[in-house]
């Protein structure tokens, strides 16, 4: 098979015997991709600082026809996430990104639309402020996957929750009003359904910046993250880091 080539983010590597490396790349071309690079501990030449994680890369590949994981050939640096200072909590927040694109992408199915989106939130993740770009990726991937339920009515009457307060459940799909929540749910607030609603008719760029501290949206990535983790069926590593992460 020819060489392919497309525009990429490096997702995670993985050691493979001495010198290989396994790679997941999120390709534009053909959504997530698995594949060898042989030699990489080697050959500078070939990959240099090209397969750190969240690296945008122009990745150069083939598959072969009855292998599951495609030939690495080579990568060319078109932005690198270590650029700028890597703190401890844009790495925690970079490494989010890519364990939320790992879990929930499926193998070979290309979404422009989660590509542009991370490479928007990449480009907003770049000093020690990491919690808006989170909260806006969590927010838009959560509803470009197909797993965001209507945030304006009740999930079990349909009444409208616009003014009203709202609940939300772990093992619950959407957001409850106050007549029909369960036991040991959580509230969410007005002014996150708001900031959601604001998220939907903006650029991340557009809240570069605002003041964003942790408690802010607090209960949205919350609601979010359980949804993500409802459907995938296991926790989010970090995502635990995130909200034990001092910062």
């Amino acid at each position: 098979m020819a060489l392919m080539e497309s525009e990429a983010i490096v997702l995670r590597t993985y050691p493979l015997r001495e010198a290989d490396l396994l790679v997941t790349l999120f390709t534009r071309a053909e959504g997530k991709v698995r594949g060898v690079a042989r030699s990489a501990k080697k050959s500078k030449r070939r990959f240099g600082g090209a397969l750190e994680p969240l690296t945008y890369v122009r990745a150069f590949y083939d598959v072969r026809e009855g292998q599951d994981l495609a030939r690495l050939d080579a990568c060319e640096v078109l932005e690198s996430p270590l650029a700028n200072e890597v703190s401890y909590a844009r790495a925690v927040a970079l490494a989010h990104v890519a364990e939320l694109l790992d879990e929930l992408l499926p193998d070979r199915e290309a979404n422009d639309a989660v590509f542009r989106l991370t490479l928007s939130v990449l480009h907003a993740m770049t000093g020690h402020g990491v919690w808006m770009p989170v909260t806006y990726f969590e927010l838009w991937l959560t509803r470009l996957v197909g797993f965001l339920p209507e945030l304006t009515e009740c999930v079990v009457c349909g009444r409208g929750l616009n003014g009203s307060r709202a609940y939300f459940h772990a093992l619950a799909d959407g957001l409850m009003c106050p007549d029909d929540k369960r036991l040991a749910s959580s509230e969410i607030s007005s002014e996150s359904r708001t900031l959601a609603a604001q998220m939907f008719r903006a650029p991340v760029e557009s809240f570069a910046e605002l003041t964003w501290p942790k408690s802010q949206g607090a209960d949205l990535r919350k609601f979010l993250i359980q949804i993500l983790q409802r459907h995938i069926e296991k926790k989010l590593v970090t995502a635990g880091m995130l909200e034990k992460g001092g910062f």
